[in-house]
């Protein structure tokens, strides 16, 4: 049986949002052309992740009221409506926290400013009540591993199960993990997740690139012990770490189909899996980052044995870009996509548009519109997702305004 929840807000503007948690709720919003069953016809992946680490799209500070963060939370799902899109991405659990009444971690800190303190609402029940009022699909997006953005456990609450488990936790270049090789933190992470998979009727459940951290130079991500008592078997450390999450990525596709039939579960991985130079069967491409040596992500591995739903490579790129060409990237996962049951959505960078940090190419507001054009020449791609929430709502250079006139003239069911 699901868990219900029901909070009552004190606020009368928010009385209408009490809700009964893990219950479906009927599907509405604008439709496009339909078939005789009442379905659009146009299918394809039109995402935005809504990230919440460091209150990066919402809400816009800790601390607002309840009332204030539903209304901002409302605000971004009718943008999406508004751009024709189909899906939400929603940051759910950034850092080893929750932004639902989960009984593993604490409430967290980007709510109310304070980890673990309670915010009078519940913002994942919320989101995905409305988002499918509005015809919108909601992916609860989980960061796996990353802990905190510091590396002081005292500064965790009391009741944190990192305090509980210091031996659990690795600091890492200003950062607290979880360390990816226990067996205990890998079936601790997962049981913390998919409570919100059991409690809420989500249309998938959605991983970003952080697995192993980015590298820090001369820093070590010191794992010895763990690998000492772990490793054996394995020719290196890498193949070790890299198994680690291969069976993170599959015990928790496995977990979920189980537990939600229907739901999807996706990644949306670092846009370079290995670099020509590196392994023949990688891209022509110069990234200073590859996410198989890196990150120790097999992320090819992961599609081609058709292990996850749908792959989102992050090809944050622009075309022509020397050492990580848009034109050269998104081919070459069509071509890993080919004939796998994975499906793959390019993720697209438009929190680049007209950011004048950035090359000339991005002051262009239509090199969004050119990434679409071309991906439309491969079959295999299903989709686009945008990062992020807060530049589909802003729009500054114009770049998702002429991605919706010239892409998106018609509302689209995601592919499933």
């Amino acid at each position: 049986m699901e868990r219900v929840t029901r909070r009552t807000f004190t606020v009368a503007a928010l009385s209408a949002l009490t809700l009964t948690a893990g219950t479906a709720t009927a599907r509405g919003g604008p439709q496009g052309p339909a078939d005789a069953r009442g379905r659009s016809t146009v299918t394809e992946m039109r995402g935005m992740w809504l990230a919440t680490v460091d209150n990066r799209d919402w809400p816009s500070r800790a601390g607002l009221s309840a009332a204030r963060q539903y209304s901002e939370l409302i605000a971004l799902l009718d943008t999406a409506v508004r751009c024709r899109l189909n899906t939400v991405m929603f940051q759910v659990r950034p850092t080893a926290d929750a932004l639902w009444p989960s009984p593993y971690e604490p409430w967290s800190q980007y709510l109310t400013g304070v980890q673990g303190k309670d915010p009078g609402w519940d913002p994942l029940g919320t989101a995905v009540r409305e988002a499918h009022a509005r015809g919108l699909e909601l992916h609860a997006w989980f960061n796996p591993y990353r802990i905190a953005r510091h590396t002081d456990l005292s500064r965790l609450t009391a009741s944190h199960p990192a305090r509980r488990h210091p031996d659990w936790v690795v600091a890492y270049g200003g950062t607290l993990y979880y360390n990816p090789g226990l067996p205990a933190v890998r079936a601790f992470v997962q049981q913390a997740m998919l409570d919100a998979v059991r409690a809420y009727p989500v249309d998938g459940v959605h991983f970003d690139d952080y697995f192993y951290p980015y590298p820090v130079a001369g820093r070590l991500f010191d794992d010895d012990a763990a690998y000492a008592r772990h490793g054996g078997g394995f020719p290196d450390r890498a193949a070790w770490r890299r198994d680690n999450i291969d069976r993170l990525v599959r015990e928790m596709a496995e977990a979920v189909r189980r537990i939600r039939p229907g739901a999807q579960f996706g990644i949306s991985p670092f846009g370079v899996w290995r670099n020509a130079s590196s392994d023949p069967r990688g891209s022509d491409t110069r990234a200073a980052v590859q996410a198989y040596d890196d990150l120790h992500a097999d992320t090819r591995t992961w599609v081609e044995e058709g292990w996850i739903d749908y792959v989102v490579p992050q090809l944050y790129w622009n075309i022509g870009f020397p050492a990580a060409d848009y034109a050269t990237l998104l081919p070459w996962w069509a071509g890993v996509a080919r004939g796998s049951r994975t499906k793959l959505y390019a993720g697209e960078a438009l929190y680049k548009a007209g950011d004048p940090a950035q090359g000339p190419a991005w002051q262009d507001p239509e090199e969004l519109s050119r990434h679409l054009a071309f991906a439309a020449g491969y079959p295999e791609v299903r989709g686009h997702v945008f990062f992020a929430g807060t530049e589909v709502m802003a729009d500054p250079a114009g770049a998702m305004a002429r991605v919706a006139a010239g892409h998106y003239r018609q509302p689209a069911d995601p592919p499933h």
